[in-house]
């Protein structure tokens, strides 16, 4: 495999570990909020980001102060 479909297929596979490892999780946020991670996206601008169940938006997954273990 060419080493660009390699390092893409990299970041696919640690896009599903992340969202394996976070989705369900409890959170609480740098800013206070705390619930459900509900999804995970991959943003071309800002990176990993999440949405919390019961709360509008998405933040940066490094927003995450504490996840249930």
């Amino acid at each position: 495999m060419p080493s660009v479909k390699r390092r893409a297929s990299k970041i696919l596979d640690e896009y599903g570990a992340a969202q394996s490892e976070l989705i369900g999780k409890a959170v609480v946020l740098t800013d206070g909020k705390a619930g459900t991670v509900e999804n995970v996206w991959l943003d071309e601008l800002h990176g990993l980001r999440i949405s919390i169940k019961g709360h509008e938006g998405r933040w940066p997954v490094s927003t995450i102060k504490h996840a249930e273990s």
